[in-house]
C-alpha cells in the first residue's frame, strides 16, 4: 500500500513549479518592502526552521544583507523592546496558525519591522496579518511528516532571495529547472534502497558496512546545512530514534570522536561551491574510523568517499536544498516501514504544533 507520506513526496515536482509561478510575480512588491533595510529576521519552529536555517544562509550570500534566526520566546515570555526598524520579519510556518509564529511577527511590526509570511494557508492568521503573504502551492498535506510543504517553503525563500538579491546573479533560471531535477530523482532513486538496508541495520555496501547500527549522525555545511537539520528531524519522528543533527565545524569540534564501526553518518553536500571539498575530507575521516557513511549528493569525488552514494540534483548550490531533501525523504519514508512504523502518523505528532499547551 503507497502511504500518503509517499503520495505526497511524489507530488513535489508540480508543487515547486505551483509556487515558482505563483511567487515569482511579488518580486518587485517585496523589493519595495525591503527598500533600504539591512537586516533579516527569521522566525520559525521545527521542519520551518530548518527552512529558516536555509534562508539564513541564502538570504546572507545572495542578497548581501544580514540575516539571523529569531528566539520566539523573546517576544512571546520576555516581551523584551527592540528596534526593528531597518529589519524585514520573515516568518514561517506551513500552517500560518501556531501561535507563538502569529504573536512573534505581531510583535515584531509593532517593534518597527516590515513583515512577510511564508506559509501553505492563505485565510491563516500569520498570512493575515503580514504585509506580504507568500502563499506556497503545496496543497492540503495528509502526511503529519512535513515533505511538499517544506520544499515549497524553500522555493518560497529562494524567490525571495532573487527578489533582494542583485539582478545579474538572478536565481531564476535555475528556479526553473528545479521541477524537473527533483523529478528525476523521484524516479532513478539511486542509492536510496541502499541507504534504507544500510540504517535498517541490515548491511548493504560489502564489508565496510556488515554491521548493525546503532545511532545515527547527520551532518552538512553552509547553505546545506537546514537540509542536514531536516533529515536528522525526520529521521527521529518519522523512525522514532534519536539522531543527531550537527554542522560539519560542531562535529569536527569534538562529537567526531563517538563515531565507530556501531554509527552510521549522513553527509549531506551539494554539487559545487566552496564547500564540498570540506564534506569530502570528512567523508573520509568519517570512513577512516569506521562508521558507515550514506553521502547525499556532492560531486564524483565526495560520492566515492563515501559507502553509499545517495544522487542529489544537478543544481548549484544556491539552489541544491530544493533537490537534496528529496531522496532523504524517500529513505526516511521506506525505513519507517522496514521497521514496521506508520510515517504517516508518527507517535504523539500533529500537523499543528502549539509549542506551549
Amino acid at each position: 500500500m503507497t502511504t500518503r507520506m509517499a503520495t505526497e513526496i511524489a507530488e513535489q515536482p508540480a508543487t515547486i513549479a505551483a509556487t515558482v509561478a505563483a511567487l515569482l510575480p511579488a518580486r518587485q512588491q517585496l523589493r519595495r518592502l525591503a527598500g533600504e533595510r539591512r537586516h533579516l529576521l527569521l522566525v520559525a519552529r521545527g521542519t520551518s526552521d530548518n527552512a529558516g536555517v536555509y534562508a539564513r544562509y541564502l538570504l546572507e550570500t545572495h542578497s548581501g544583507r544580514g540575516a539571523s534566526l529569531a528566539a520566539p520566546s523573546l517576544a512571546t515570555h520576555y516581551r523584551i523592546d527592540r528596534d526593528l526598524s531597518d529589519t524585514v520579519v520573515v516568518s514561517l510556518s506551513q500552517s500560518g496558525a501556531t501561535e507563538e509564529i502569529v504573536e512573534t511577527q505581531a510583535w515584531a511590526a509593532a517593534q518597527g519591522a516590515r513583515t512577510v509570511a511564508i506559509t501553505n494557508v492563505a485565510d491563516s492568521p500569520l498570512a493575515d496579518q503580514a504585509e506580504i503573504a507568500l502563499v506556497v502551492e503545496a496543497g492540503e498535506e495528509r502526511a503529519v511528516p512535513a515533505t511538499k510543504s517544506y520544499t515549497a517553503q524553500l522555493t518560497a525563500v529562494a524567490v525571495l532571495a532573487d527578489a533582494l538579491g542583485p539582478d545579474r546573479a538572478s536565481l531564476e533560471t535555475d528556479l526553473a529547472r528545479a521541477p524537473e531535477e527533483v523529478a528525476r530523482l523521484l524516479e532513478q532513486r539511486h542509492g536510496v534502497d541502499a541507504a534504507i538496508e544500510r540504517l535498517a541495520g541490515n548491511g548493504s555496501a560489502g564489508a565496510a558496512t556488515e554491521h548493525t547500527t546503532d545511532h545515527t549522525l547527520v551532518t552538512g555545511r553552509g547553505l546545506v546545512y537546514g537540509t542536514a537539520l531536516e533529515v536528522a528531524l525526520k529521521l527521529e519522528e518519522t523512525c522514532l530514534e534519536p539522531v543527531r543533527g550537527l554542522s560539519y565545524a560542531d562535529l569536527r569540534h569534538g562529537p567526531i570522536a563517538v563515531l565507530d564501526a556501531q554509527a552510521a553518518t549522513v553527509l549531506v553536500a551539494a554539487k559545487d561551491g566552496p564547500l564540498v571539498g570540506g564534506m569530502t575530507e570528512l567523508a573520509r575521516d568519517v570512513r577512516h574510523l569506521g562508521a558507515g557513511t550514506i553521502g547525499i549528493g556532492g560531486d564524483p569525488a565526495f560520492a566515492a568517499a563515501c559507502d553509499i552514494e545517495v544522487a542529489g540534483p544537478d543544481l548549484p548550490e544556491p539552489l541544491a536544498p530544493l533537490g537534496l531533501i528529496v531522496p532523504a525523504q524517500l529513505v526516511v519514508e521506506g525505513l519507517a516501514r522496514a521497521r514496521g512504523l506508520d510515517p504517516d502518523a508518527p507517535r504523539g505528532l500533529s500537523k499543528v504544533t502549539q509549542t506551549d499547551a
